[in-house]
């Protein structure tokens, strides 16, 4: 049985893809800020993650390296988004931001790629929020000077994307990096005005992630999506 690791399960995109998951016979480790969530399987297993604090980061892998399992698939899927209402940059509102939505992420995948299977795939979730290059679609659905924070840590986390599998590659391992965009979901960050069901874009991230694309590239339905 193979395994997969995601964080922030608790509710939204991550509960889709644990029981997407689950549903096709994976064995799930998944993370929450709390350390519990609302449901249960025989084959998931639930650590308490923070990835704001880096002890937290510290025992939860520690945890997880208990399981004595060798990780297939690794989703950082937890993240936040503290300044939907601003239009400017706030200091604060983008350091914790960026502890969670950049820092936090990579030193929990820098301390997890030790118990990754060779053939690993580690996959980002990001948003098209953090495209640099799409900027119709930014002025579109985004609009182009709100939540500046979240831009940030996301345009950020897509260049971690990039470095890591240029550097994995370097050091002759075969795991792959690949950054996604989700879609618009049916989220607590998403709003109800989001057209697509979290069920719908998991679907979309586990075609992704048990596929074995070009590394290093950031994704949308199976097509390249604009840096």
């Amino acid at each position: 049985m193979k395994t997969v690791l995601i964080t922030g399960i608790g509710r939204g995109i991550g509960r889709a893809l644990a029981e997407k998951f689950l549903n096709e016979d994976w064995y799930v480790v998944g993370t929450s800020t709390e350390g519990t969530i609302e449901y249960s399987n025989k084959n998931l297993e639930v650590f308490k993650l923070d990835l704001s604090d880096s002890n937290s980061i510290k025992d939860c892998v520690a945890g997880i390296a208990s399981l004595n399992k060798e990780i297939d698939i690794l989703i950082n899927n937890a993240g936040v988004l503290l300044d939907d209402e601003e239009t400017r940059v706030i200091t604060e509102k983008l350091r914790e931001t960026l502890e969670v939505n950049l820092i936090g992420t990579i030193d929990f995948t820098e301390k997890i790629i030790p118990l990754l299977e060779n053939n690993a795939h580690i996959v980002n979730i990001s948003s098209s929020a953090g495209s640099l290059e799409d900027t119709e679609n930014v002025e579109d659905s985004h609009s182009p000077y709100h939540y500046p924070a979240y831009k940030i840590s996301k345009a950020a986390l897509n260049m971690y994307t990039r470095t890591l599998a240029v550097r994995l590659k370097h050091e002759n391992m075969n795991i792959l990096v690949s950054s996604v965009h989700p879609g618009w979901v049916k989220t607590d960050m998403g709003g109800t005005d989001a057209p697509t069901l979290p069920a719908d874009a998991a679907l979309n991230i586990f075609d992704l992630a048990t596929s074995r694309p070009q590394t290093g590239q950031f994704w949308f339905n199976g097509k390249k999506y604009p840096w």
